[in-house]
């Protein structure tokens, strides 16, 4: 059974930084494209970053580009999501999420994992001074 937990949110200042962490189960990350998307207060989940199952390669949406960096330990079976520079309208529900009918070339940060896909709890990220 595939799960994914996420963990690593909290309260960061302006200009800080945190580490979000998905560990996976019941399958292992190069199998599938994986990614991060987030959920703000009345506003629609959004993807924010992943990476291709084919070649490993990364998309980022533009708001988060240049700030956040995604990555893997394969050994480990745990996705990152590295977060600098936060600003409060990164506040949001952090999830991570995959799906094997997912393809990041063609689909990119549009997917929504569906039916076949597994998403985690989130873990919520509040960035204010």
């Amino acid at each position: 059974q595939v799960q994914l937990v996420e963990s690593g949110g909290g309260l960061v200042q302006p200009g800080g930084s945190l580490r979000l962490s998905c560990a996976a189960y019941g399958f292992t990350l190069d199998a599938w494209t994986i990614g991060w998307f987030r959920q703000a207060p009345g506003k629609e989940r959004e993807g924010i970053s992943c990476i291709s199952s084919r070649d490993g390669s990364t998309k980022y949406a533009d708001s988060v580009k240049g700030r956040f960096t995604i990555s893997k330990d394969n050994a480990k079976n745990t996705l990152y999501l590295e977060m600098n520079g936060l600003k409060p309208e990164d506040t949001a529900l952090y999830y991570c999420a995959t799906d094997p009918l997912w393809s990041a070339e063609d689909d990119g940060l549009a997917y929504l994992p569906g039916v076949f896909g597994s998403w985690g709890q989130g873990t919520p990220v509040t960035v204010s001074s």
